[in-house]
């Protein structure tokens, strides 16, 4: 076991419902509970990847800019790059993501990145994530978008590259399953390409599948091989969104963390090769009430005692 800490990103929410589709393809809304929102960034914090403990008593450590689906890791420059679903444009229409820079995860400078302004169909920006491409030195964002009424339906993963943030490649389709597709998070292990993401797909013709699903290539633009997992070709259970993966901090193999979004949990499930992934007992896992769609990284001890002595919190 290492002393790593492992910062948990992420926003909070309890969902008022969710929506159903019968066999005539009509959508209902089935109320599961009385809608809470606090959308804004959330830090949490952890030794061993499985029990986080909220800062700041789990109240935002950025109230002042509104985000959900906040993902945050330590870029090329040695500055945290964060990169969340925004607030609509102008026109009403979700065509940026949100975009923030900073030094030790309390004062951050942001502004927001027009990354799908060119494509006019586009409704939406959902939850980007970026990856250094190091064989280049670009950055290489990932979202998915949907030209529907809603972002969930026949929605595709879309990539543009940066090396400054300021000038970007135009935007194109990255990965295209034969099913709707968000949340798309790309690692890097032994030349391999591993793309978790989830597949969007329910209803009473389709069956109930709205759970995290994995791609691999030898590159990281693909092409992609889908891997069939045991839960209706996911690799964990459904309902899932928000994939998170990191190293794990207590042995060999790693961790993956999800939103279990319908019933307010969180889980995580380990793997020693990054294709099976066993599911951790509840018992073992620990995460701040009604935590979203988060995402994992690394600190120094110097960095925490400054997050510390911020936001409060006992080593």
């Amino acid at each position: 076991m290492n002393n790593s800490i492992w910062i948990l990103a992420y926003f909070c929410q309890h969902y008022q419902g969710r929506v159903e589709i019968d066999k005539q393809g009509q959508e209902h809304l089935v109320t599961l509970r009385e809608r809470m929102e606090r959308e804004y960034l959330h830090l949490a914090w952890s030794r061993d990847g499985r029990q986080f403990e909220a800062l700041n008593g789990n109240q935002p450590t950025w109230p002042d800019t509104w985000m959900r689906d906040p993902f945050v890791n330590r870029g090329a420059d040695g500055k945290f790059h964060l990169v969340a679903t925004g607030p609509r444009d102008d026109d009403g229409v979700q065509r940026s993501c949100l975009y923030a820079v900073s030094s030790d995860l309390i004062h951050w400078e942001t502004r927001q990145l027009p990354v799908m302004k060119s494509v006019a169909q586009a409704r939406n920006v959902w939850a980007p994530e970026w990856f250094y491409d190091a064989s280049t030195g670009e950055y290489l964002l990932i979202w998915s978008s949907s030209f529907g009424d809603v972002g969930w339906k026949e929605s595709r993963l879309w990539s543009c590259r940066t090396r400054d943030w300021q000038t970007f490649s135009e935007p194109s389709v990255y990965f295209e399953p034969p099913y709707s597709v968000i949340d798309g998070t790309l690692i890097e292990h032994a030349g391999t390409y591993y793309l978790f993401h989830k597949e969007e797909e329910f209803g009473a013709q389709k069956g109930e599948r709205r759970a995290i699903r994995l791609a691999t290539s030898t590159s990281p633009d693909g092409p992609w091989q889908i891997i069939d997992g045991p839960h209706d070709g996911a690799v964990v259970p459904t309902i899932t969104e928000g994939p998170a993966v990191l190293p794990d901090p207590q042995s060999d193999g790693w961790l993956l963390l999800y939103d279990f979004c319908a019933t307010d949990d969180y889980g995580a499930s380990k793997s020693n090769d990054l294709i099976h992934w066993t599911e951790l007992p509840s018992s073992e896992v620990a995460f701040p009430e009604a935590a979203r769609h988060g995402s994992a990284f690394e600190v120094s001890e110097e960095e925490f005692a400054a997050l510390q002595k911020a936001f409060g919190a006992v080593a």
